[in-house]
């Protein structure tokens, strides 16, 4: 229609150029699109579409007005024949508008002016193509609906046949049914009977769950009774590895001192497993006793400042601590178990903090952030513990407080431990009647929150008639020495009265309070101590006060710090050597760092004149304290239980069958590195070491003449087991002897190392002959 109005208004109304262009809804508004044309020129530059709004066409067509144009300038269009070309002069835009509605827009031009009489006929002309104009695109709209229709009439007629047909299933599916009805009723018949004999596995399911929880209970009260029996032997071990270690007779050898040494650490870390496996007992047995008093914030912070200090230190991490308007002077609570909470929450940040720092910040809390499980009736103080280290997923925000879990689980684990802390800490915290929170960020840090009420009113109760744990400072000036103070159990009228002297640097530093939680401990019954004894605890800070302190009234034990400033220890000692009536008074040296190489003979020759010990592990300290103060005089102390006849040790047989040969030994502990290399060594190997997997593999590869592997399982960034199958891919180690080593002994570990491709598999402790046996083997093949 377009082509045909234009073929005849052009010559009608004298014009040589004509364009139409019908409008259209396009994803960018409103176009102009050309349909037809007359004497259109040959020119690919000018638009099929234009804009509204967009030259005289997209003018006219938003304006809704015609607009004419006269005098062109030459060369604004041309219009061509076979003979030549020529520019027109005149040009006329005339939008269809029909309803206010542009339908299309007509451009024409001539090579002369339009009469009035043309944009008369023009002006009327457009009224009736914009009526035929409107008429065709309804009728297309029309023709587009009908289509539409008729293919969702012929779609619902098929949607129609298939329903029928579902019908017709569903009524042979009814008919199913009702057989299956009356089978179910025949069944329902025996499910009844069946239900009856259920019931009564039931019942005797409920029966044995609660045979299960009576023996985990007394699982848990044996454990918990076993503190004493699983502690006395450790001890004896930790201090016989000690004396070794110190070599007071001068006749090991380096290597044996250093294999003592070993000895001493991992037995510590012994004790420490065994500590919180008992803790943990203790506390589902509900054998764990709470003993409430007046703890004095700022001592528990002197606590803090003096165990995590030097911590932080050594790992260069910022450590702040502080406390905000409105903390409470004290608390009523269990000094000892509060302790441990923060030292459990404050090693796990040092513990996972590689760079950055980690502090404990101390405020009231918020009621709307107080957790519901905390004892309410009163004040709750909240003790934000916050590192920068690795952070916890989201998903395991939870999991880390169950006993033996941590949030890497692996056997690549970059970090130890037995996952034991969190699950004793949360315990204790409700034991308290606080509870614990955490909120993290992988990457960038945790915070574990510590909330605890000020002053239970079941703790005040508690707490009625018993003496404060600490006495003011000043109190009682006349009778006790600068620094001293008097714990006192509940007991009767008549007490013995005993006296501890701690010569350190710092007034109330370190060694102080391991002192007065010890005596605490001793006053509250533990390790034997009498109840009706009052014990002292006297802090000087030089050699000179000390001795004044020691002539003024005798002691059970004196406490004292190696590393004091200006030689102060030697004076001290000296001091002591030239009384002989202090010749029999126990000495307890702390060594907090390691022992000046000029003055450990000086204390080795002391320590054989008189009763002389020399600690680095302030758990043994407390234990030796503990000791002496209940021992009836002082130096009265039971000596070490040793055997009477000492079982003959199995001899290692060395001969020089694998002198030279070189064995590797992947392992990311420098213990088990020193003791399997001292073994090997002693064979005549030559010992290479690597602590991880990937490391492992390295050396491997960088050391051709390795004959043999001890890879250990457990190993952070590469497990063992990952750094076998690796070797095993590699040609030229197909068959070189590997050997998996791990502390993991239970069913199935045998075969997961074989499948690995280790040649063999031995299990943690080693025994030397075994190991030896085992290498033999492989080397012998």
């Amino acid at each position: 229609m377009a082509e045909l109005i234009m073929e005849e208004l052009t010559p009608l109304v004298s014009a040589q150029y004509g364009a139409f262009y019908l409008a259209e809804e396009t994803g960018r508004g409103t176009q102009l699109r050309l349909i037809g044309s007359y004497g259109y020129p040959d020119d690919t530059q000018r638009p099929d579409r234009i804009p509204l709004g967009r030259s005289l066409v997209g003018q006219a067509a938003r304006n809704r007005r015609p607009i004419t144009v006269d005098d062109l300038p030459p060369a604004y269009v041309t219009i061509s024949s076979g003979l030549g070309q020529i520019s027109p002069t005149a040009l006329k835009v005339l939008p269809i508008v029909v309803d206010e509605q542009v339908l299309g827009v007509i451009e024409l031009a001539s090579v002369t002016r339009f009469t009035q009489i043309h944009e008369d006929f023009l002006g009327q002309l457009m009224e009736t193509i914009g009526v035929n104009v409107n008429t065709i695109v309804a009728n297309g709209r029309t023709d587009e609906l009908l289509g539409e229709s008729q293919r969702l009439t012929a779609e619902l007629q098929s949607r129609s046949e298939e329903l029928q047909v579902q019908q017709d299933e569903l009524q042979r599916s009814n008919a199913e049914l009702e057989e299956k009805a009356t089978l179910l009723a025949t069944q329902n018949r025996d499910i009844e009977a069946k239900n009856l004999q259920i019931e009564q596995a039931r019942q005797e399911l409920e029966a044995r769950a609660q045979q299960l929880s009576l023996a985990s209970k007394y699982k848990s009260e044996f454990l918990a009774n076993m503190s004493h029996e699983l502690r006395t032997p450790l001890n004896s071990l930790l201090i016989l590895a000690q004396l070794l270690a110190q070599n007071p007779s001068h006749n090991l050898t380096p290597k044996q001192v250093e294999y003592a040494g070993i000895i001493h650490s991992a037995g510590s870390d012994l004790l420490q497993l065994i500590n919180d496996i008992l803790d943990l007992s203790k506390v589902e047995a509900g054998k764990m006793d709470i003993s409430p008093e007046r703890v004095a914030l700022r001592r528990l912070l002197d606590y803090v400042e003096a165990t995590f200090r030097p911590m932080t230190s050594q790992k260069s991490l910022e450590f702040t601590m502080s406390t905000a308007p409105g903390v409470p002077v004290d608390l009523l609570t269990d000094d000892s178990r509060l302790r441990q909470v923060l030292r459990n929450l404050l090693s796990n940040a040092v513990k996972f903090t590689e760079r950055g720092g980690v502090g404990l910040h101390i405020e009231p809390a918020v009621d709307q952030n107080i957790p519901a499980a905390v004892h309410r009736g009163g004040a709750v103080v909240a003790f934000h513990v916050k590192d920068t280290g690795i952070g916890i997923p989201e998903q395991q925000l939870e999991t880390i407080f169950g006993a033996f879990q941590q949030a890497d689980g692996t056997t690549s684990r970059k970090y130890g431990g037995t996952g034991l802390g969190l699950s004793i800490t949360r315990e204790i915290a409700h034991l308290l009647g606080g509870a614990v929170t955490v909120d993290s960020t992988p990457g960038q840090g945790s915070t574990f929150t510590l909330y605890l009420p000020v002053a239970r009113a079941d703790f005040e109760e508690l707490a009625q008639g018993a003496q404060p744990g600490e006495a003011s400072q000043g109190d009682g000036a006349a009778d006790h020495p600068r620094g001293s103070q008097a714990l006192t159990g509940a007991g009767g009228p008549t007490h013995r009265r005993r006296r501890i002297l701690v010569v350190e640097e710092r007034p109330r530093g370190l060694l102080t309070l391991v002192a007065e939680s010890t005596v605490a401990n001793l006053t509250r019954g533990h390790h034997g101590g009498d109840p009706r004894e009052v014990i002292d605890v006297t802090t000087t800070v030089d050699a000179q006060e000390a001795a004044g302190a020691l002539a003024a009234e005798p002691c059970h034990c004196v406490v004292l710090e190696l590393g004091m400033s200006g030689g102060e220890a030697s004076r001290f000692l000296d001091a002591l050597d030239g009384d002989p009536a202090l010749a029999s008074v126990p000495v307890l040296v702390h060594n907090g760092q390691r022992a000046d190489v000029t003055l450990d003979p000086a204390l080795r020759s002391r320590s054989a004149a008189r009763s002389l010990e020399i600690f680095s592990s302030l758990d043994e300290l407390r234990e030796r304290i503990a000791l002496h103060l209940s021992a009836e005089e002082p130096g009265d102390v039971l000596p070490l239980v040793r055997p009477e006849k000492p079982q003959p040790e199995q001899t290692l047989v060395v001969d020089g069958t694998f002198t030279g040969r070189t064995v590797l030994v992947v392992d990311d502990d420098a213990r088990n590195l020193f003791a399997l290399s001292g073994i090997l060594e002693l064979h005549g190997f030559k010992v290479l070491h690597a602590e991880n997997g990937r490391k492992g593999v390295d050396t491997l590869l960088a050391h051709p003449e390795i004959c043999l592997v001890l890879m250990d399982v457990m190993m952070p960034e590469m497990d063992g087991y990952a750094a076998t199958t690796e070797i095993r891919s590699m040609s030229q180690y197909t068959d070189l002897p590997v050997v998996a080593v791990t502390a993991k002994a239970m069913p199935g570990d045998r075969e997961k190392a074989l499948q690995s491709g280790a040649s063999d598999y031995v299990t943690k402790p080693v025994d030397a002959n075994d190991l030896i046996a085992c290498v033999r083997r492989w080397l012998s093949a």
